[in-house]
């Protein structure tokens, strides 16, 4: 039998304890026999977790500094998995996150993957599938559903990850020095892309390989997604452009970037959410930002070392089966409490809520540890269903199950005999 890739799992937080105690609930749930948890994060993030049974198991790192860049590169020198996997803290990732998102590295030709991204509601894809090239500008690829894809880049384009659901090979990255420091927010993970590219490398593109994000607040952007400050946002364009964008490019594409966040703030403050003097004051601190971003030094970055501490194992109970408790809303407290009971036992719980209407269905990772999935027992649950459909109680149930079976890892018994 083949041995399992060893996988280091890097979070960074800052600011968002909370998020982070519930990303590691959800990590903590990965059915993959191999894996190590690395969390870098500021005081009250490392106060959070010493309150969670899980953090014994996690190697904790603290800073304090607003730069995911250099955050990362602290986690990925402390990492002694082949396989380092990133997601971020507002993020929880499905139980097979892992086991989908390794496999494509079974080829040496393979040195990243990323793979796709849910919205709040569970369900919808927020992030799936592009490339990007020099200029930042990124374009959507139609790739398998059901596998993973294996990408090679052109001498225009790179293949695209999302840092909150991405794996890059440890040789790599360490040998060519990890993030840029100089992305300190904002196209981080991007500069990555390039750098890939640049040196021929592949990527594969891995659909079932599913992360849940959530878009929590932090100091540039509110829950709802509505800019704070966009000095950041400026500053990682001017280095990007900079970095990667021909001289005789960077102007238009400088422009199209100021074009963009403008939109946005227009956007928000036509619905009500920003007023004139924001868009007015968000759009000085981009052009802050951009000056700011010029000063920063591009030079080459050194090698990253190896780590202190030898590979920590997370402990993960591979042989206890996802389980599946469905109700009605009347129900809602015993069903709850069973799969309380359920989670106690160790399992994976979903809990499937369906009302006699036809409301829309979400699903949301709760920091009790269980996946809630609620909705109407007529409504849409996924975006090719039509807005109302007449279903039974079980006919329903079990079809939401067949809808996260192979993610979600629920045995086949569950689809046609789920706990009522």
């Amino acid at each position: 039998m083949t041995e399992p890739l060893t996988v280091s799992v890097v979070i960074v937080s800052r600011g968002r304890p909370d998020a982070l105690a519930r990303c590691l609930l959800g990590v903590s749930q990965l059915r993959y026999p191999a894996f190590e948890v690395v969390i870098v994060t500021d005081r009250a993030g490392a106060a959070r977790l010493w309150s969670m049974p899980e953090s014994i198991h996690v190697k904790l790192l603290r800073y304090e500094e607003p730069n995911i860049s250099v955050a990362r590169n602290l986690g990925i020198a402390e990492a002694a998995g082949e396989i380092i996997a990133f997601i971020d803290d507002d993020a929880v990732p499905e139980p097979s996150w892992l086991t989908y998102l390794v496999e494509p590295f079974r080829s040496v030709s393979v040195t990243a993957a990323g793979g796709f991204v849910l919205g709040r509601n569970g369900i919808s894809y927020q992030w799936q599938a592009q490339s990007v090239d020099y200029m930042g500008l990124s374009e959507d690829i139609h790739v398998d559903p059901d596998r993973f894809t294996i990408l090679t880049p052109t001498a225009e384009r790179a293949i695209k990850t999302q840092g909150t659901n991405m794996a890059v090979r440890r040789v790599w990255l360490a040998r060519e020095g990890g993030f840029d420091p100089g992305f300190r927010y904002f196209l981080d993970e991007t500069d990555v892309n390039l750098r890939l590219a640049e040196t021929g490398c592949m990527t594969a593109v891995v659909p079932q390989a599913l992360v849940h994000h959530g878009f929590a607040a932090n100091a540039t952007r509110t829950a709802e997604r509505v800019p704070r400050d966009l000095f950041e946002i400026g500053a990682s364009w001017a280095v990007f452009l900079d970095k990667h964008c021909p001289p005789g490019q960077r102007a238009r594409a400088l422009n199209r970037a100021r074009r963009i966040e403008r939109v946005r703030a227009l956007r928000h403050m036509v619905a009500g959410r920003l007023e004139p003097r924001d868009v007015r004051r968000l759009m000085k601190s981009f052009e802050a930002g951009l000056k700011d971003g010029r000063a920063r030094a591009h030079r080459r970055m050194a090698a990253l070392g190896g780590p202190e501490e030898a590979f920590q194992r997370f402990p993960t109970a591979m042989e206890r089966p996802s389980t599946v408790v469905a109700g009605r809303p009347w129900q809602r407290q015993s069903r709850l409490a069973h799969a309380l009971w359920e989670r106690g036992a160790g399992r994976v719980v979903t809990e499937i809520i369906l009302s006699p209407t036809a409301w829309r269905h979400r699903v949301r990772f709760g920091a009790d540890g269980i996946w809630h999935q609620c909705g109407g027992l007529f409504g849409k649950s996924d975006r090719s269903d039509s807005r109302f459909a007449l279903w039974s109680f079980n006919r329903r149930v079990s079809r939401e199950i067949r809808r996260v079976v192979n993610v979600r890892l629920i045995s086949r018994e569950q689809v046609e005999s789920p706990r009522r």
